[in-house]
């Protein structure tokens, strides 16, 4: 293990995220708000946290290895979330706890949404904005973005690369060198942004709302400037706007690449993933349309244009809202819960297992039904036209398996907290898979659960934003082996 390049990495990447606290001042002067004081402390406290980290290794240099490239990424998730915190905790409205602000610091960062704040439309413009653009940080992943911008990281890019993003296909690149890659994602990134923020703007929000509101969107984030969430504007423009640009960033960013090089849309119905992820999506849709009218919830035009909505949104693992989906038909919100499992498209900025996972189990399922039938038979899984290896299938088994473990132990753990069964339940399956509102006592927020369930669930988000192993492969004796 390169421990003092890996120290070197490290402290770029946080004096490079403290530049991040920078905007959140702007905004304090540009409001004339107090707030701006407890930023710019966490600019230096955080800018000077990495210039001591960094200084002691800045003359290292070699190439990283696998295994340096995943201590990097959860070492740095780990430090962003705890630093990201401070401006938070310094804050005199809200006061919050170091539980609270870490934990709305790793929702942030994680895209994960879950809020332990409450009357949003009375805070600091300063701090509303930091939210928003911690989701958007954290939705590409900043360890993707130094990867573009920072050359200095050399040919170690690509393990950092390989650690970060998420699905089974890992080696796939888009461009022959992995910064131009990076480079490629962010350009696409920023422009779904632009492109979003000032729809909302033509759609009636202000300007401050339009920009905020893009960052979660396209990083399928769900933290928003109003409690009342996209659901205060009532407008159906505005919520068709949101569906719109959910659907486009659940979707897998090499096939929006592949659509501007070629001008053609072609490719997204070609792709077997983004075509199960349209369908999944219409499905679910189409039930919950059928039973809100059946129930009689609504009428039929608001039941059709609340199920198309909350469908997008919590199956995409977004979590905006534009009513309360708890207090709908017992059977929708463990619909849409279970739904979350699946998520978005690998290569997406979205949460969840991923659909190509969850393809790839139903086609392996498949083939062993086969098997049963035909002992001898050959059954390739395939996508598309062409079969998968098969160390692609069994690291998906591997991975589902060790996704069903931890999250059977940390929901032990949060029953063992006190909490009853429907809230420790949905509150883990909401940070887990990065969805963020649940059912029971986080319905609304999650500010009136202990500081040990707060705990829990920030290490469920960083486990659900990483992907399982990138985090629990750090706990196996074989990784510190030489």
């Amino acid at each position: 293990m390169q421990f003092l390049q890996i120290q070197r990495i490290l402290g770029i990447l946080l004096m490079l995220f403290s530049t991040s606290m920078l905007p959140a001042v702007a905004v304090g002067y540009f409001y004339a708000e107090q707030a701006r004081e407890a930023f710019m402390v966490g600019f230096l406290i955080t800018l000077i946290a990495g210039l001591m980290v960094w200084l002691p290794a800045r003359k290292q240099r070699s190439e990283l290895r696998t295994r340096d490239g995943y201590l990097i990424v959860v070492l740095f998730w780990l430090v962003l979330g705890l630093f990201g915190a401070i401006p938070l905790y310094l804050l005199d409205m809200p006061d919050l706890s170091v539980a609270d602000s870490v934990f709305e610091s790793f929702s942030g960062l994680t895209t994960t949404g879950a809020t332990v704040i409450t009357g949003l439309d009375t805070l600091p413009r300063a701090l509303l904005y930091y939210r928003q653009q911690l989701q958007w940080l954290g939705g590409m992943g900043i360890i993707v973005l130094a990867v573009a911008i920072l050359p200095m990281l050399g040919v170690g890019g690509m393990q950092l690369y390989r650690a970060e993003m998420p699905g089974p296909l890992k080696e796939n690149k888009l461009t022959p060198r992995i910064a131009e890659t990076a480079k490629v994602l962010w350009y696409i990134y920023a422009g779904l942004t632009l492109a979003c923020a000032l729809a909302y703007w033509a759609a009636g929000m202000t300007l401050f709302d339009a920009i905020g509101h893009s960052f979660s969107t396209v990083a399928i984030g769900g933290f928003s400037t109003h409690d009342a969430s996209i659901g205060y504007y009532n407008s159906s423009l505005i919520e068709l706007i949101c569906i719109l640009f959910m659907l486009i960033s659940g979707i897998n960013f090499a096939l929006h690449f592949l659509a501007w090089r070629f001008r053609s849309l072609k490719n997204y119905w070609q792709d077997p993933e983004c075509r199960a992820y349209i369908l999944i999506l219409g499905a679910l849709f189409i039930a919950c349309c059928v039973i809100l009218i059946h129930f009689q919830h609504y009428d039929t035009l608001t039941s059709v244009r609340y199920a198309a909505f909350q469908t997008v949104s919590i199956a995409t693992t977004t979590g905006f809202g534009v009513t309360d989906f708890s207090a709908w038909p017992t059977v929708l919100p463990f619909l849409l819960l279970y739904a979350s499992f699946i998520g978005a498209c690998a290569g997406s900025t979205g949460g969840g297992m991923k659909v190509i996972r969850v393809l790839l189990l139903y086609k392996q399922g498949s083939r062993e039904t086969k098997k049963l039938l035909h002992p001898h038979g050959v059954f390739p899984v395939k996508l598309g036209y062409k079969p998968v290896p098969d160390r692609v299938v069994e690291a998906v088994w591997g991975f589902c398996a060790v996704y069903v473990f931890a999250f059977a132990v940390l929901f032990l753990l949060l029953l063992g907290t006190g909490l009853d069964f429907v809230t420790a339940f949905s509150a883990l399956t909401a940070c887990i898979n990065n969805l963020g509102p649940g059912l029971g006592e986080v319905s609304a927020h999650y500010g009136n659960l202990s500081s040990s369930v707060k705990w829990v669930l920030s290490f469920a988000m960083l486990l659900g934003r990483l992907e399982v192993f990138t985090l629990l492969v750090l706990f196996t004796p074989m990784f510190w082996r030489r």
